[in-house]
Protein backbone atom coordinates (compact mmCIF):
# COMPACT_ATOMS: atom_id res chain seq x y z
CA UNK A 1 0.00 0.00 0.00
CA UNK A 2 1.14 3.72 -0.59
CA UNK A 3 -0.36 6.49 1.09
CA UNK A 4 -0.83 9.42 -0.65
CA UNK A 5 -0.42 13.04 0.33
CA UNK A 6 -0.99 15.72 -2.66
CA UNK A 7 1.54 18.69 -2.28
CA UNK A 8 -1.19 21.26 -3.05
CA UNK A 9 -3.36 19.81 0.09
CA UNK A 10 -3.28 20.36 4.06
CA UNK A 11 -2.01 17.52 6.02
CA UNK A 12 -5.48 16.01 7.57
CA UNK A 13 -6.06 16.87 10.95
CA UNK A 14 -7.64 13.31 11.60
CA UNK A 15 -5.70 10.06 11.80
CA UNK A 16 -6.27 9.42 7.89
CA UNK A 17 -4.60 9.77 4.65
CA UNK A 18 -6.10 11.64 1.58
CA UNK A 19 -5.92 8.77 -0.55
CA UNK A 20 -4.54 4.92 -0.42
CA UNK A 21 -2.93 2.87 -4.06
CA UNK A 22 -2.89 -0.53 -3.53
CA UNK A 23 -3.50 -3.42 -6.06
CA UNK A 24 -4.02 -0.60 -9.28
CA UNK A 25 -7.13 0.92 -7.22
CA UNK A 26 -6.94 4.80 -5.63
CA UNK A 27 -9.11 4.72 -2.61
CA UNK A 28 -10.01 8.73 -2.07
CA UNK A 29 -10.91 9.79 1.90
CA UNK A 30 -13.68 12.14 1.60
CA UNK A 31 -13.11 15.60 0.44
CA UNK A 32 -14.67 18.83 1.33
CA UNK A 33 -14.87 22.14 -0.20
CA UNK A 34 -11.41 23.25 0.92
CA UNK A 35 -9.64 26.40 -0.58
CA UNK A 36 -6.46 25.16 -1.01
CA UNK A 37 -4.98 28.17 -1.46
CA UNK A 38 -6.13 29.57 2.15
CA UNK A 39 -6.92 26.05 3.74
CA UNK A 40 -9.92 26.97 4.59
CA UNK A 41 -13.58 25.28 3.95
CA UNK A 42 -15.37 27.37 1.21
CA UNK A 43 -19.31 28.05 1.61
CA UNK A 44 -20.25 29.29 -1.26
CA UNK A 45 -22.88 27.62 -3.43
CA UNK A 46 -23.73 24.32 -3.11
CA UNK A 47 -22.54 24.19 -7.18
CA UNK A 48 -18.92 25.89 -6.24
CA UNK A 49 -18.85 23.51 -3.18
CA UNK A 50 -19.54 20.89 -5.56
CA UNK A 51 -17.05 21.48 -8.13
CA UNK A 52 -14.53 22.55 -5.39
CA UNK A 53 -15.04 18.99 -3.76
CA UNK A 54 -13.98 17.35 -6.96
CA UNK A 55 -11.42 19.13 -7.51
CA UNK A 56 -10.03 17.95 -4.42
CA UNK A 57 -10.44 14.50 -5.24
CA UNK A 58 -8.73 15.12 -8.99
CA UNK A 59 -6.10 16.35 -6.62
CA UNK A 60 -5.86 13.28 -4.82
CA UNK A 61 -6.27 11.20 -8.28
CA UNK A 62 -3.69 12.60 -9.65
CA UNK A 63 -1.09 12.23 -7.16
CA UNK A 64 -1.87 8.48 -7.10
CA UNK A 65 -1.26 8.27 -11.23
CA UNK A 66 -5.12 8.35 -12.09
CA UNK A 67 -7.60 11.15 -12.93
CA UNK A 68 -11.48 11.64 -13.07
CA UNK A 69 -12.05 9.47 -16.32
CA UNK A 70 -10.69 6.91 -13.94
CA UNK A 71 -13.06 6.90 -11.29
CA UNK A 72 -15.21 3.44 -10.56
CA UNK A 73 -17.28 4.56 -7.90
CA UNK A 74 -18.28 8.20 -6.00
CA UNK A 75 -20.05 8.60 -3.34
CA UNK A 76 -21.29 11.82 -2.37
CA UNK A 77 -22.56 12.84 1.23
CA UNK A 78 -25.04 16.10 1.00
CA UNK A 79 -26.31 17.84 3.60
CA UNK A 80 -30.13 18.49 2.30
CA UNK A 81 -31.11 15.76 -0.25
CA UNK A 82 -33.27 19.24 -1.78
CA UNK A 83 -29.74 20.12 -3.33
CA UNK A 84 -29.60 16.83 -5.34
CA UNK A 85 -30.31 18.91 -8.68
CA UNK A 86 -28.00 21.13 -8.36
CA UNK A 87 -25.52 18.87 -7.39
CA UNK A 88 -26.51 16.30 -10.42
CA UNK A 89 -25.78 19.71 -12.83
CA UNK A 90 -22.54 20.44 -11.21
CA UNK A 91 -21.10 17.24 -11.09
CA UNK A 92 -22.43 16.17 -14.76
CA UNK A 93 -20.26 19.16 -16.43
CA UNK A 94 -17.11 17.89 -14.31
CA UNK A 95 -17.70 14.83 -14.96
CA UNK A 96 -18.74 14.97 -19.05
CA UNK A 97 -19.94 11.92 -20.62
CA UNK A 98 -17.77 9.67 -18.08
CA UNK A 99 -20.60 7.86 -15.55
CA UNK A 100 -18.58 6.14 -12.54
CA UNK A 101 -21.57 4.23 -10.45
CA UNK A 102 -22.32 6.76 -7.67
CA UNK A 103 -24.40 7.11 -4.47
CA UNK A 104 -25.65 9.79 -3.03
CA UNK A 105 -25.85 9.99 0.69
CA UNK A 106 -27.94 12.72 2.53
CA UNK A 107 -26.50 13.53 5.89
CA UNK A 108 -27.49 15.78 8.43
CA UNK A 109 -24.50 17.57 8.73
CA UNK A 110 -21.07 18.28 7.96
CA UNK A 111 -18.01 19.56 9.02
CA UNK A 112 -17.41 23.50 8.81
CA UNK A 113 -20.62 23.36 7.99
CA UNK A 114 -19.97 22.33 4.57
CA UNK A 115 -22.87 21.35 2.22
CA UNK A 116 -21.58 18.24 0.42
CA UNK A 117 -18.14 15.78 1.03
CA UNK A 118 -17.17 13.48 -1.98
CA UNK A 119 -15.04 10.12 -1.68
CA UNK A 120 -13.89 8.10 -4.68
CA UNK A 121 -12.45 5.00 -6.11
CA UNK A 122 -10.57 5.12 -9.28
CA UNK A 123 -8.08 2.66 -11.30
CA UNK A 124 -4.46 4.07 -11.12
CA UNK A 125 -3.75 4.80 -14.69
CA UNK A 126 -1.14 1.99 -16.34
Amino acid sequence: MRKIQPENQPQPKGHYSPGIVHNGLVYVSGQLPMDLVTREPFTGSIEEQTELSLRNVEAVLHGAGSDLNHVIQMTIYVSDMELWGRVNETYARVMGEHRPARAMIPVKELHFGTQIEIQAIAAVID
